[in-house]
């Protein structure tokens, strides 16, 4: 039979279940990665589970968010996840090295594996024929102890690309042309597979910039195929033992097909507040910018940065507007500078700031709120940016630059494009040095992890209580993101090894008295619209309700990793009908409701005081029922609900 490249990568690590979309399966994992700002509770429940080593090939710890340290807490963070990583197996790598994903590229992502990831956007390794999921914390440290990863099986969109970018288009085009056809729930429980003739011509940075941001649909991951350009990207990390040549089968069926002509496509942006607002950068008014971000998790490697600089060599940036530019890993960093592409970003006037992710997450370059911003990165979800009333919009980094030129959104068509400088090459030799190995296991056994009082472990759910009895604390509307419930910013995320500290952020932007009523009430129902939990994997999102005693939620319709973090939670992900008529104030009883998740309902009722009654639906499998009912995937593995795949000492890869 044949099969497509996700069946043959998902074939190949499955341990139980079949390959049919929608049910549960669980699968081996080669690789994990962790990053700082969800790492914390990643790491602490890690050590709640009470193994003595990671049980993966590979775990690598990054510190790329809190990096800013404006007092002690990112310090204590990075002094607790440095011993546990040495403590346990992990490989480490400091503040300001680089950004997870590039630097995972760049040294460790490989054709054919999994990789499972404490970050949203680890899809970026599908760029070189890896399985890249994103997850939550909890699930993740499951893994990494020697679990696998348990997930529903996606369908696969086969994409194919023919064609060829033109002079203005990049890849950050392809995956807005998605994007403008998905909007930000159209990949809900899919896979995105690029295939075609197309898929030659697109280097492995332009396919990370696509599998980077195709999350944005909703979608799991994406992956490409292995191929020359993969041996040749292989070969320049001094890495080319390691390709394997990865592709569908001819003939290979997928559960939905599109086409993407790459030459047909033009110069796109995401305007306000959502990466699905998709419009051509030519059908845009006039649109003034007084700032201009390159950077970020996406669009920070190096063919994104010398193709800004070959723009504005020669010229210099509008004086209304603010560039910056971040480099993606300080490998990258040195390329440019090799190059004469630092030299030329400087000479324009940018700003060129360190290889973290910096203000993709709100920490530093906060925009001028009601004027735009526009950057290159991967959201631009309301108050992402630091500013409470921003506007900010996406695009490609030759858009980006242009733009920084002539003080409002325009394409690169209306400057000289110059002459791309070539990459000199990569020295990988820089994280031989600087990213930690992993010490002998009887080394290990004898390090103290260091914990400052900024580390307080996460809340640990009682079973699924056998009826509800509970007030609605707060009703909100469509696309609501994980941002919005654990915010972004250097001091939100400087709390958030520290779930009551970090709870009184919880819905700041929409409710600032949300969280008081919660602590009030002793808990209660939180009501949600369309695609609830959008956006990155931090299981903050689902703590923080746990912590202020949620025990459901009801919404009409969820994002993929939040819907899983609030069930490792132990909190109900229920859905609710949208004309179901609910408000602030009204107390839910939900009679008989742990016996009806455990038993296979596919429904219960909240009776209303007032007499009303709202029809929730319970649409669980039943590994998610069995993880609801004993109090959350903690709890369920630590009860032997969970079999054991391996314990088998980690190693350097």
């Amino acid at each position: 039979m044949t099969q497509n490249l996700t069946q043959k990568l998902l074939a190949s690590h499955l341990v139980s279940g079949e390959l049919t979309p929608g049910t549960d399966i669980t699968i081996a994992v080669d690789q994990v990665l962790i990053e700082d700002a969800t790492g914390t509770m990643t790491a602490m429940q890690f050590e709640m589970l009470g193994v003595d080593s990671v049980a993966v090939p590979l775990a690598v710890m990054y510190v790329d968010h809190n990096v800013l340290q404006i007092d002690d807490k990112n310090m204590q963070d990075h002094h607790y996840l440095r011993t546990f990583s040495a403590r346990y197996g992990l490989r480490y790598s400091p503040a300001g090295h680089g950004i997870s994903h590039y630097i995972h590229l760049e040294h460790f992502a490989r054709p054919g594996g999994v990789l499972v990831g404490a970050d949203s956007h680890t899809s970026t390794a599908g760029a070189l024929g890896m399985f890249a999921l994103g997850a939550g914390g909890l699930e993740v440290a499951v893994a990494m102890a020697g679990y696998g990863f348990d997930f529903v099986c996606p369908a696969v969109v086969g994409v194919e690309l023919t064609g060829k970018l033109g002079s203005i288009t990049e890849a950050k085009d392809v995956v807005l042309e998605l994007l403008r056809r998905h909007d930000v729930r159209g990949g809900r429980g899919k896979v995105f597979e690029f295939h075609g003739h197309g898929v030659a011509s697109l280097t492995v940075s332009a396919r990370a910039t696509i599998c980077n941001m195709i999350i944005e649909t909703g979608a799991a991951t994406a992956v490409f195929p292995s191929d020359e350009q993969t041996r040749g990207w292989l070969r320049a990390q001094q890495r080319e033992d390691e390709f394997t040549p990865l592709a569908a089968d001819d003939g290979a069926a997928y559960d939905d097909v599109e086409q993407i002509d790459l030459s047909s496509l033009v110069p796109l942006v995401a305007v306000p507040h959502s990466p699905g607002n998709v419009v051509a950068v030519s059908e845009l008014p006039r649109t003034e910018v007084v700032q201009v971000c390159v950077g970020s998790s996406v669009n920070s490697s190096y063919e994104d940065l010398a193709t800004v600089a070959a723009i504005l060599k020669g010229h210099t940036v509008h004086p209304a507007v603010q560039l910056t530019v971040t480099p993606g890993s300080r490998q990258i960093l040195q390329t440019i500078i090799a190059s004469g592409v630092y030299g030329d970003l400087m000479e324009a006037g940018a700003r060129m700031l360190e290889p973290v992710c910096g203000p993709c997450v709100g920490i530093g370059q906060a925009p001028t709120a009601g004027q735009a911003s526009l950057r290159t990165f991967n959201r631009n979800f309301p108050g992402r940016s630091g500013t409470a009333a921003d506007s900010v919009y996406l695009c490609s980094p030759s858009t980006a630059a242009a733009s920084a030129l002539e003080g409002a959104i325009v394409d690169a068509s209306t400057v000289s494009l110059g002459e791309l400088r070539p990459a000199a090459a990569p020295n990988p030799g820089v994280h031989d040095v600087h990213i930690a190995g992993v010490l002998p296991a009887s080394v290990r056994s004898g390090i103290e992890i260091e914990r400052g009082p900024n580390l307080v472990p996460p809340p640990q759910p009682e079973p699924l209580p056998a009826d509800l009895d509970a007030p609605v604390l707060i009703v909100v509307g469509d696309d609501i993101s994980t941002g919005d419930m654990a915010p972004d910013g250097a001091i939100a995320m400087s709390v958030w090894s520290n779930i009551e500290a970090c709870a009184r952020f919880m819905f700041n932007r929409l409710d600032p008295q949300f969280h008081d009523r919660a602590r009030t009430e002793g808990g209660g129902v939180i009501v949600g619209g369309e695609n609830y939990g959008q956006g990155s994997s931090r299981e903050h999102a689902a703590l923080i309700p746990l912590f202020l005693g949620i025990r459901l939620v009801a919404a009409r319709s969820y994002a993929r990793i939040h819907r899983r973090n609030l069930i490792a939670a132990g909190i109900v992900p229920a859905l609710i009908a949208a004309d179901a008529d609910a408000a602030v104030g009204q107390r839910w009883m939900i009679a008989g409701l742990r016996e009806a998740v455990a038993g296979g309902a596919t429904s219960v009722t909240a009776t209303v005081d007032g007499g009303t009654r709202v029809t929730l639906t319970l649409d669980f499998s039943p590994g998610e029922r069995a993880v609801l009912v004993a109090g959350g995937l903690l709890s369920h593995v630590r009860s032997g609900g969970r079999p054991l795949l391996a314990q088998t000492d980690a190693h350097a890869s």
